[in-house]
């Protein structure tokens, strides 16, 4: 599970026929305090989140179990919306 803010969305006008309908998120890892970190990369979203919240995903077979998403050729899904990260130090 990735830690991650969404910084955009893509639009394909020519995709799977599975994957219409749905939306597309560019998403950043990020660390538990909100600085970015690592490459971008795109996430289908099943839980309508929206540019500049911070989210978690997951990726590879995981992503495919996600809600409404078996046999759907995705290797990364939006499955929360993160209201806060509790570091102890």
């Amino acid at each position: 599970m990735l830690l991650a803010r969404i910084v955009g969305t893509v639009v394909a006008t020519r995709k799977d026929p599975r994957l219409v309908s749905s939306k597309l998120l560019l998403a950043r890892a990020v660390d538990p305090k909100g600085k970015a970190e690592g490459n971008y990369l795109v996430a289908i979203d099943t839980v309508d989140a929206g540019v500049g919240e911070t989210v978690l995903i997951v990726s590879g077979s995981s992503a495919r179990l996600a809600v409404g998403m078996k046999d759907v050729p995705v290797d990364a899904a939006v499955v929360g919306i993160v209201d806060a990260v509790d570091v102890a130090e």
